[in-house]
């Protein structure tokens, strides 16, 4: 049989970001697509199931789609390589990604953001699911913001790169959407565990060492300050965290394409009360800042463009000028929030019980709730112009 060429999912990533228009067949089953695919701008992706795949004329199958950078994808990159193959057999210049959305989910890139503060920022980015998190090195020290447990030796490495230890391992908020690294970063270098100080009412179990940060409180990294300001709507503990007077990492409070959505934590009886609190913590805590204020959020969607320097930032007055939901009345920000929310995370209440240390998985397990998207973002729909 035919070998079939094989591309890999930071090769897959590069040409999405760069705009390269990209057809995905995604051989899964409908329900596996409807749930988690690969998506980008300049990328389209058709569900075909390897079995009707394997019965239709090729041409057939990317009828109306670009036929350049084919690819094909399934959950572990074994069915899909059967795909590519005959797809190739009717002249369709198809790749398979090799390992597939399991390889995918994996995918770990990073960025030095432009920014004005003394530190060097790096922002990591996970495409399956578009969780961000940041390494902040100042001097010979580090600290991880928002990490992921699945790419702690990414972070590790990355300080030890630029001649940095990671002193802290920092949350923003208990996540919903992925299992924090914290624990298992301060676990693995010795760092200091970090988690806001709002966040413990709901109930943190660790087994581990661990310090909070309370509004108003700082982080010293090096040369550098990390400021704490709470910022409650999302959750109760959400909390900023202000690098250098330069950098507002947001976690969950804002991202460059819309704002939280306010029900994971209290559900659909509380989001109204929480939707008032984002309100209220977006106009006094993050507007009150600098215009030049670079925001750096923990999430990002298809919905939102990269900056110059390829990360997902933006400035205050640049988000403020583009997004009308800045610019609502209070009431107006309320209706607007809650009017389309998109499903919740999947297996949200099993991360939530995990990141507060009341559940102990195997690392595999673990990372397992976390496959899909995020979804921690009200609708980018009416935020924009």
């Amino acid at each position: 049989m035919s070998s079939v060429p094989e591309i890999t999912p930071a090769e897959l990533y590069r040409r999405i970001e760069a705009g390269e228009p990209v057809t995905i067949v995604d051989v899964r089953q409908p329900h596996e697509y409807e749930k988690w695919r690969i998506e980008g701008q300049a990328a389209e992706t058709v569900n075909v199931p390897d079995r009707k795949l394997s019965r239709t004329d090729p041409a057939d199958v990317i009828e109306g789609l670009p036929t350049e950078n084919v690819v094909t994808v399934c959950g572990t990159g074994k069915i899909s390589r059967s795909s590519a193959r005959h797809l190739r057999r009717g002249d369709v210049d198809a790749e398979n990604l090799a390992g597939g959305m399991e390889a995918w989910a994996d995918l770990s890139v990073h960025t030095e953001l432009d920014t004005d503060a003394d530190a060097t920022v790096l922002q990591f980015r996970r495409p399956s699911s578009g969780c961000l998190s940041y390494l902040v090195i100042s001097e010979d020290e580090a600290a991880v913001v928002d990490p992921l447990l699945a790419f702690v030796e990414e972070y590790v490495d990355a300080a030890r790169e630029r001649g940095a230890a990671l002193t802290h391992a920092v949350d923003t908020h208990v996540h919903a959407d992925h299992v924090s690294g914290v624990r298992a970063l301060a676990e693995r270098t010795g760092a200091t565990a970090v988690v806001p100080d709002a966040a413990t009412d709901r109930g943190i179990e660790y087994d581990q060492p661990y310090e909070t940060i309370a509004d108003g409180e700082t982080l010293t990294v090096g040369d550098s300050t990390i400021e704490a300001i709470h910022t409650p709507g999302h959750t109760s503990g959400m909390t900023a965290y202000y690098v250098d007077d330069a950098v507002l990492l947001t976690g969950d409070g804002l991202f460059v394409e819309s704002v939280a959505r306010p029900d994971l934590e209290a559900g659909a009886e509380g989001a109204p009360e929480a939707a008032a609190q984002l309100y209220d913590s977006l106009q006094s805590r993050v507007l009150s800042l600098p215009p030049g204020t670079l925001i750096a959020p923990g999430h990002y969607s298809d919905a939102a463009d990269p900056a110059a320097d390829g990360s997902y930032t933006a400035t205050l007055a640049t988000l403020v000028d583009g997004m009308d939901a800045l610019s609502l009345s209070s009431d107006e920000f309320v209706e607007t929030v809650l009017a389309d929310m998109p499903p919740r995370p999947a297996n949200h209440t099993q991360l939530i019980a995990t990141n507060l240390g009341r559940r102990d998985l195997p690392r595999q397990r673990a990372l397992g709730l976390e496959r899909g998207p995020n979804n921690c973002a009200a609708t980018a729909d009416a935020m924009t112009d």
